[in-house]
């Protein structure tokens, strides 16, 4: 009789970080939809929804700085974490969009335009890089054999 002997299975949990990333990432892009739409309308709602759009993305942004923060100390997320480089600019697309909501702070067109417009248009390439990073890490990692 043969008897097989199976490697332990390391059971992964999903890291809480996870849950809160979308949350900025889409909030950011939509700022630079209503900049985009204030800069062809001068309607100040425009500016309004951006600045509520910011301020929200940065809270979930914090919250998921906190939970990364945690997912770092959970060693069963180690294999869902994010690549290191991905994290880094995840960093600097939140102190963009600081910079951002300060410039968005100011009344009517020079807050949109054109500083709050270009902010908002390299957070969101910055948001295209890291999404295609964290993707192809997770890829690579997903499709490893051991």
């Amino acid at each position: 009789m043969t008897t097989v002997h199976a490697e332990p299975v390391v059971m992964r949990s999903y890291p809480f970080s996870g849950i809160f990333v979308p949350f900025p990432l889409v909030c950011f892009t939509l700022a630079l939809i209503t900049d985009i739409a204030y800069w062809q309308t001068s309607h100040l709602m425009w500016q309004h929804f951006s600045s509520w759009l910011l301020f929200a993305g940065l809270v979930f942004g914090a919250l998921a700085l906190v939970a990364g923060l945690i997912d770092i100390f959970r060693p069963r997320t180690r294999g869902l974490r994010p690549s290191f480089l991905a994290s880094l600019i995840y960093i600097v697309i939140l102190c963009l969009a600081i910079l951002n909501s300060l410039v968005h702070a100011a009344d009517g067109w020079p807050a949109v335009v054109p500083n709050g417009l270009i902010l908002s248009a390299v957070t969101f390439v910055l948001i295209l890089i890291t999404v295609t990073i964290a993707a192809r890490y997770r890829a690579l990692s997903f499709w490893r054999v051991a």
